[in-house]
């Protein structure tokens, strides 16, 4: 294993997947308010439970949260009933995108323990904040924004706009786009995708590769300058499915030092799973089995983090047994050291991984 140097003493999280803005959009979660408060407010049959909040992240010590940008065609298939709100030209794609974009202004204005991170500046200050001798009511939450499919791009020269508003990480793909074929379906980067990446490198914004096409994630890692990882991506073997990795995949991601983000959701933590199983067959352990994998894969601890994607729109019973809330998270501390990894270990992979790309992509500020 990769020799690591993180403090134990000093572990937070860094989460590379919650869906915060697009489920107040959706769903009209309240961010601040404890998810199991807003569970006792609405308990609609088949609607997805409240499972993450600021207050809930915090107690896990998410110190560092990556918010999406998500916005569904209206042609996506299997919408949900409680997906209210879709586009059907990318200028709708624009204005849902933009609505999520001020919600995290807006959380960031209204709340001082919230902070948006766009610069390096803001990700140090926000670190200071999380040292062992600060009190807990002290502390900050770094919401780092996320365009989860590129769509709301209008055209690639128009992403800068987009960074001034305050987004530093893209993944080109969710559903397919008019840059990017998606997980599962043919094709690969198409020539406005290149142009993306273009102009991403030139102001070195985090690519996120995650449900892009196999052919078009190959494109991308082959000819993108800049950082990258899979913010959500886990590996195939434990789940036959075109959103998850291959080993080629993984090897591919590590020689370009990325970092594999590992999600909560059992249908990819355990491999004969159905969704009619109990929620205590799936455990933490399988979601550390899932970071050994990539760990063993690679050769080092170095490559793989936190993705949770617990707000994903997942029954209940889809996450791991003693995951209720985001607040549990930090079980996933133990569970690492249960697993055999050393205490810096689990540290570079609770947020140390993640953080090495966020801090590479970021300008000084």
């Amino acid at each position: 294993m990769k020799r690591v140097t993180n403090s134990a003493s000093n572990t937070v999280i860094v989460d590379a997947q919650q869906n915060i803005a697009f489920n107040a959009q959706q769903l009209g979660l309240d961010y601040a308010s404890w998810a199991w408060r807003q569970r006792a407010k609405d308990s609609t049959p088949g609607k997805p439970p409240a499972v993450t909040s600021l207050r809930d992240n915090m107690l896990a010590r998410v110190a560092i949260v990556f918010g999406s940008l998500q916005v569904l065609s209206e042609s996506t298939p299997g919408l949900a009933s409680w997906q209210r709100y879709t586009y059907r030209t990318a200028a709708d794609a624009r204005q849902l995108a933009l609505w999520q974009m001020d919600f995290y202004r807006r959380l960031a204005d209204e709340h001082d323990r919230i902070r948006l991170i766009q610069t390096r500046e803001d990700l140090d200050q926000v670190r200071q904040t999380w040292r062992d001798e600060t009190e807990i009511d002290k502390r900050v939450q770094g919401l780092v924004v996320k365009m989860k499919g590129a769509e709301p791009v209008a055209e690639p020269k128009q992403l800068e706009e987009w960074l001034e508003y305050g987004i530093r990480v893209v993944a080109p793909a969710w559903y397919p786009t008019r840059y990017s074929a998606s997980a599962g379906v043919d094709g690969g980067l198409t020539l406005l995708g290149y142009e993306l990446l273009d102009v991403m490198a030139g102001y070195n914004v985090l690519l996120d590769i995650s449900a892009m096409s196999e052919s078009a994630a190959a494109d991308a890692l082959e000819t993108y300058e800049g950082a990258i990882i899979a913010s959500h991506s886990n590996p195939r073997y434990f789940h036959d499915d075109p959103r998850c990795l291959s080993d080629e995949q993984i090897h591919r991601i590590a020689e370009r030092d990325g970092v594999i983000g590992i999600m909560m959701y059992n249908r990819f933590l355990r491999r004969d799973w159905h969704p009619n199983d109990r929620k205590r067959q799936v455990t933490a352990s399988h979601w550390v089995e899932a970071v050994d994998y990539v760990c063993q894969l690679t050769g080092s601890v170095a490559h793989v983090g936190l993705g949770s994607d617990i707000d994903g729109g997942y029954p209940y019973h889809a996450l791991p047994a003693a995951i209720d809330t985001s607040s549990d998270l930090w079980q996933l501390n133990r569970a690492l050291r249960d697993g055999g990894f050393s205490g810096a270990e689990a540290a570079e992979i609770l947020g140390g991984n993640m953080l090495r790309k966020l801090e590479e992509s970021l300008p000084d500020g």
